[in-house]
């Protein structure tokens, strides 16, 4: 009997162990996310005002300006918190020029030539894409305790 005694106890011990290495903490800095989630909404908004003047090119065929400033602002919270988002959002800023472009030329009768339109529509895809990383990238994010160990231990 003392034997099984024994192997319940270690077994309830290991359980326990378990159970908190699991257990959850934060990944960033309560600062941090603040800056996060501040970035994230400037470039959300911008974007969404950008998707709404494409939307109504796509009604007028007239060409608009596309907004940047808010981007510009703040690229080095995104670049240093939400490094996986960044790329595609960067990508898509910098492919603003070149759809601008692709607004302004007309084709005969004022229609816009295929490869113009197929420019435009790519950026609107990813720039949704790029929303919707954003979006993720600012939910608060957690590591186990056990990630946060073995990591330790990854460094030395």
């Amino acid at each position: 009997m003392p034997l099984f005694v024994g192997i319940a106890v270690l077994a309830v011990a290991g359980g326990g162990v378990a159970l908190y290495l699991r257990g959850t903490t934060p990944t960033r800095s309560a600062a941090s996310q603040v800056d996060l989630e501040r970035a994230v909404a400037v470039v959300d908004r911008e974007l969404a005002a950008d998707l709404e003047l494409m939307s109504m090119f796509d009604q007028t065929k007239q060409a608009f300006v596309l907004e940047n400033a808010g981007f510009l602002a703040t690229r080095h919270v995104i670049e240093r918190e939400a490094a996986d988002a960044y790329d595609l959002v960067a990508d898509v800023y910098e492919r603003i020029p070149a759809t601008e472009r692709s607004m302004e030329r007309r084709g005969p009768a004022g229609s816009i030539p295929d490869a113009d339109r197929a420019v435009v529509h790519e950026w609107e895809g990813d720039a949704r894409e790029a929303q919707r990383l954003l979006r993720a990238a600012a939910a608060p994010t957690t590591r186990t305790r056990w990630e946060r160990l073995t990591e330790g231990l990854r460094r030395r």
